[in-house]
């Protein structure tokens, strides 16, 4: 599938979805102290990466359904890097990954971030490089409020690093996406959304993602 959706069908990934942890500093810094303890003892010298499976993919225009028992979710507002038939960066697209709220984040659980429609996507990517977003800041509002701000410049590796530290241990293909990461709020946690909630991720040039949380029928 192109990067660019056709009239009739929103894009959705044609690879490998990797997310990443512990990307932002704030969340770096909230962390710092306990990252000498067990079981690893030291802080990460590699980037923390996870597979977002492909299940969780939910095409533009879908509603989050939760099912039983849930009844909030974290927000997870991102930029994922697409990358292209050449092996380079082809492009980007906002999306929101979405989980359950969990209190660790060395090992995150596969039953919290894999669930069915828990990663929402845009209609299309935006075509671009990796330099053309350094200093992007992408808007998290929830029923219109905004309720969270996330700026580039705050990663702990800027977009040539991370893909450079990831690519010193393994190789991205045509169609993967590497999610650069969530940010979380100055208390350690995500924005949530609850039953009813529409959420709304935006930025500067790109496809926004709109979502509406709904329980299971």
């Amino acid at each position: 599938m192109p990067l660019i959706r056709t009239h009739h069908q929103p894009w959705q990934p044609q690879g490998t979805v990797y997310g990443t942890l512990l990307s932002f500093r704030r969340e770096w810094d909230l962390w710092s102290s306990r990252m000498t303890q067990e079981p690893h003892k030291a802080a990460p010298q590699a980037p923390v990466l996870y597979v977002k499976t492909a299940n969780t993919f939910s095409p533009a225009g879908q509603d989050l359904l939760l099912e039983d028992g849930v009844t909030e979710v974290d927000i997870g507002a991102t930029l994922g890097l697409v990358i292209g038939g050449d092996g380079q960066v082809a492009g980007a697209a906002l999306m929101n990954d979405w989980s359950v709220p969990h209190a660790s984040y060395y090992r995150p659980p596969v039953k919290f971030r894999c669930r069915d429609g828990f990663l929402a996507l845009p209609e299309q990517v935006t075509v671009g490089q990796v330099q053309d977003w350094a200093a992007l800041q992408i808007a998290v509002r929830r029923n219109g409020d905004l309720v969270q701000t996330i700026d580039l410049c705050e990663l702990m590796r800027d977009l040539p690093e991370l893909l450079a530290d990831v690519g010193e241990f393994m190789t991205l293909q045509p169609g993967d996406v590497l999610m650069i990461g969530t940010d979380c709020l100055p208390d350690g946690q995500r924005p949530r959304a609850k039953l009813g909630d529409r959420v709304e991720i935006s930025a500067p040039g790109f496809a926004t993602v709109s979502t509406h949380v709904k329980g299971q029928a």
